[in-house]
């Protein structure tokens, strides 16, 4: 009688259990994020590189391959170091295709090798880019490189996923790269199509975009609106991790550096999305990927191949954003162009620091990586003042009035010869066009003056480029 009893309890327990399985209507989608990769493959003192970072998902988050998982970009994959920017991101979208990477929002970088080198390396992706903001200027329709949206089956929940890129895009870019597209609203773009993928079967929803932070805040009611409980971000390399009137807002710093993971839970039965957790994460001290590792290793092979020349040596790290640093760019355009008066840049075109030791062409390429040409403009005094900005300078100051090098001062009519990049140039904002519609294009890369004054100065342990430098500000 007894044992009758035990199997009967046990017969009950079992079916007790099915019935809760049975009723258990909720699922975990979880997200493991990163936006601005920028090319920054290789690990280094401070963080893991993409072997790191693929490591971690694994070793630390238990990210297996398996669709329980979403991998996903704010974009701007490339233009940085010279690993990403000799090959035009090609290292990058090998390096994410073993990563599992699964859907990357169109950032302004993505452009930076033309839209033909885009889809080349579109033709390499294992995983789509997305832009539901990005419509061709003549037929209103989204460009063929770009998809709107996806849904993507995540343990067993349809997610949706909206892209949307920079409104800056036409002059963080080349702008003529992008000349034949129209950057539209970021709250339009998303109430369309939203809507569509609801229709399609998407049960949540989520944006990743390339927009920045106060971007994201004020799209909050259009996600409240169409129940989207997150919006990731990215272009102002940001860490952000908050929630604003219940919706999500994540971006998750540049570089590799850092990457967000996202915990939400689905209810099947009340058709209700909640977010369960979410963190910011640092890349260091993980077990590296031996498989993402031996794809690094095989692009810093082929770029030591390419760019391995030493051409210098510094005793003292120079910083990106010193006055040094901008002073030495500025001024080593005059090494090729002695007859010109003044030099005009950008600063976000000097993208990485030159760290003391030997200083090679790999070093220079990434700190100027874009593929920007000098130009060589006339200007008078006055057209020269209204352009330069808060731009760097070199052959003039603007301490005390507006000087010469040599002291003399900038005269109203007097006519100058500037330098500038093509870049520059085309960006309608800052006057150049308008002033000199027709400049000299020197066909001379804008790194080029750099590579060859620093050859010049023959420098060494004995004798550093730090002996060269110009400490004193301009502005």
């Amino acid at each position: 009688m007894k044992n009758i009893i035990t199997k009967l309890s046990l017969l009950l327990l079992i079916l007790f259990s099915l019935s809760c399985g049975l009723e258990n209507n909720e699922t975990d989608i979880v997200i493991l994020y990163t936006n601005d990769e920028h090319g920054w493959l290789e690990p280094n003192d401070e963080y893991d590189g993409a072997p790191g970072l693929s490591g971690l998902w694994k070793s630390k988050e238990g990210y297996n391959g398996s669709d329980s998982y979403l991998i996903l970009s704010g974009g701007d994959m490339w233009t940085g170091p010279a690993i990403s920017t000799w090959f035009k991101g090609e290292s990058m979208v090998e390096v994410m295709n073993e990563m599992g990477y699964d859907a990357v929002a169109i950032g302004n970088h993505e452009f930076d090798f033309t839209v033909d080198v885009l889809n080349q390396r579109l033709q390499q992706m294992d995983f789509p880019l997305l832009s539901a903001n990005i419509i061709e200027k003549k037929t209103g329709n989204i460009p063929s490189f770009a998809q709107p949206y996806i849904i993507i089956e995540s343990n067993g929940v349809n997610v949706g996923i909206i892209g949307l890129s920079s409104l800056s895009t036409p002059y963080s870019t080349f702008p003529a790269y992008v000349e034949d597209y129209e950057f539209t609203s970021y709250s339009e773009a998303v109430d369309k199509y939203a809507t569509t993928a609801k229709d399609e079967g998407a049960e949540v929803i989520i944006i990743i975009g390339h927009i920045c932070d106060n971007e994201m805040e004020a799209l909050v009611p259009t996600a409240k609106a169409h129940g989207i409980p997150l919006i990731t971000g990215g272009h102002c390399h940001q860490i952000v991790a908050r929630e604003s009137d219940g919706v999500l807002l994540i971006e998750a710093g540049s570089n590799m550096r850092y990457y967000a993971k996202i915990e939400l839970q689905y209810d099947k039965k009340t058709k209700s999305v909640k977010i369960n957790s979410y963190s910011i994460e640092n890349n260091q001290e993980g077990c590296s990927d031996n498989k993402v590792q031996s794809i690094v290793e095989s692009w810093q092979a082929r770029v030591k191949e390419a760019l391995s020349d030493v051409i210098g040596y510094c005793s003292e790290n120079i910083e990106k954003s010193s006055v040094e640093m901008g002073n030495m760019v500025t001024d080593s355009w005059f090494y090729t162009f002695p007859d010109a008066d003044i030099s005009i840049t950008n600063s976000g075109g000097i993208r990485q620091d030159i760290i003391a030791g030997e200083i090679s062409l790999e070093t220079i390429v990434g700190l100027l990586p874009f593929n920007n040409t000098i130009l060589e403009l006339d200007l008078t005094g006055t057209e020269l003042i209204n352009c330069i900005g808060y731009y760097l300078l070199g052959g003039m100051t603007t301490i005390n009035g507006y000087f010469l090098s040599d002291g003399t001062p900038i005269y109203d009519d007097s006519v100058y010869s500037v330098l500038t990049t093509d870049y520059l140039y085309s960006v309608s904002s800052n006057n150049f066009s308008q002033y000199d519609p027709d400049p000299v294009n020197t066909s001379v890369h804008y790194r080029q003056p750099l590579i060859d004054w620093i050859i010049s100065k023959n420098t060494s342990t004995q004798n550093p480029l730090n002996n060269y430098l110009d400490y004193t500000p301009r502005r």
